[in-house]
C-alpha cells in the first residue's frame, strides 16, 4: 500500500436546506456517515455541522475518488437513516458539495473550524469559502485562484481564507 496524506474537507447540505440535523438525528447521521467513511478506508477526523448541512475532515485514500467517496458516504448514510425508522422524517441531501485539500500542517486547524461549526454560524465567524457546496458564479477561480502564501499563525491562517 502507497504512502499518503490526502486530507480533505468537505461540506454538504441537506435537500433543500432542510433543518432535519436535530440532535437526535445528527447523532445517527454522523454516525451512519463516520461508519462509511471508515468502510472506505477513510481517516475521519472531525464531524459537524448545523440543521442543514454537514461538515467533515477526512483522510481519503488514493484508491478512491472525492466523488465517489462522497457520494457513498451520503447515500448510504441517508439510505440506513430512512431504513432505521428512527425519525418521521425522509431524509435526503443536495447532490452538490464542497471538497479543501489541506497538508497536514493544518490539519488541527480544519478540525477546530469543524468542531465549533454550530458556534461559528451562531456568532457568524463561518470561514464563507469552507461554507461552499457549487462552483456557481465563481468565475475565473475555476482557471486559476492566485497562490497564498504559507502561513502558520491561526488568525492570519482564518483571515486567509475569509479572503477567499
Amino acid at each position: 500500500m502507497p504512502y499518503w496524506q490526502l486530507f480533505y474537507h468537505l461540506v454538504w447540505s441537506t435537500k433543500h436546506r432542510q433543518p432535519l440535523l436535530t440532535p437526535l438525528i445528527e447523532k445517527h447521521i454522523y454516525g451512519f456517515l463516520t461508519s462509511k467513511a471508515v468502510g472506505l478506508k477513510g481517516v475521519v477526523y472531525a464531524i459537524g455541522g448545523t440543521t442543514d448541512h454537514v461538515h467533515m475532515v477526512v483522510a481519503i485514500p488514493p484508491a478512491i475518488s472525492v466523488s465517489k467517496f462522497v457520494g457513498q458516504v451520503k447515500g448510504v448514510a441517508s439510505t440506513r437513516f430512512n431504513k432505521s425508522g428512527i425519525g418521521d422524517v425522509r431524509f435526503e441531501w443536495q447532490d452538490e458539495y464542497g471538497a479543501f485539500s489541506f497538508d497536514a500542517k493544518r490539519l488541527p486547524n480544519y478540525i477546530a473550524y469543524v468542531e465549533r461549526q454550530k458556534e461559528h454560524h451562531a456568532e457568524g465567524t463561518v470561514i464563507p469559502i469552507l461554507e461552499r457546496m457549487t462552483s456557481e458564479n465563481v468565475g475565473p477561480r475555476l482557471v486559476r485562484e492566485a497562490a497564498s502564501l504559507y502561513v502558520t499563525e491561526t488568525d492570519t491562517w482564518r483571515a486567509e481564507l475569509t479572503k477567499l
